[in-house]
């Protein structure tokens, strides 16, 4: 895995966290990375499938390092029914038709193939222009449903106070700049953030907590 900024370690550790127990339980076969850029799940997924492809856009702002074929998300260069899995990570939210991407990856997975994708909810403007929706539970199960998958699982990686803490110390990081770059009391105090929030989040049983989710992560299954 790459090496993450202090401040997006609490995110990270969350979201693949909850990742790596997915595949471990449902990954198996040729998996195909759609969006991969330098492939950063490779090691994740190394003992887990035979194969792992990476396909990504030839404009990505990611780099070339992984993709084994260049294409966009609504024309993939592969047969029908040809991969066991696909893999997709904050890719949707870039997509204009998200709907059509989903249909093409369902299409290269053979019948029973499992797709597991991680979207934002509530999370900040990113790669700008190129970012035009967020996901609520609804709208995936909704959409994954439509482009012919069934057992279509959506699952919150956090609650209210991650998604807070995260986006409270993205604000503090603003700070980070002239004389203070100096010092490391931006990143100190972003790391006691996450940290709280990470032990709050935990405590937090009530209910409706994780509407509050920066992100979801889903799984399905090709019919």
């Amino acid at each position: 895995m790459p090496r993450i900024p202090l401040r997006d370690r609490l995110v990270y550790h969350l979201g693949d966290g909850a990742l790596e127990r997915l595949l471990k339980r449902h990954a198996t076969g040729l998996l195909l990375d759609i969006g991969c850029g330098k492939k950063p799940y490779a090691a994740m997924t190394r003992n887990l499938v035979t194969r792992h492809v990476g396909v990504d856009h030839p404009d990505t702002p990611h780099g070339h390092g992984g993709m084994d074929a260049a294409a966009a998300a609504y024309a993939l260069p592969f047969r029908d029914d040809a991969f066991d899995g696909v893999l997709c990570t904050s890719v949707l939210e870039h997509l204009e038709e998200p709907e059509a991407a989903l249909r093409e990856a369902a299409r290269v997975l053979k019948p029973g193939g499992k797709a597991f994708y991680m979207t934002p909810f509530l999370w900040h403007v990113h790669e700008e222009p190129r970012d035009f929706y967020r996901y609520s539970r609804y709208g995936l199960e909704y959409l994954f449903a439509k482009a012919g998958f069934v057992d279509v699982e959506v699952v919150p990686l956090s609650g209210f106070w991650v998604t807070f803490g995260q986006l409270f110390v993205y604000q503090l990081y603003r700070l980070h700049r002239g004389p203070l770059r100096w010092f490391p009391v931006i990143p100190a105090a972003g790391a006691l953030v996450q940290l709280v929030a990470y032990g709050l989040d935990k405590l937090d049983r009530a209910p409706g907590a994780r509407k509050w989710t920066w992100a979801y992560l889903t799984s399905a299954r090709k019919a």
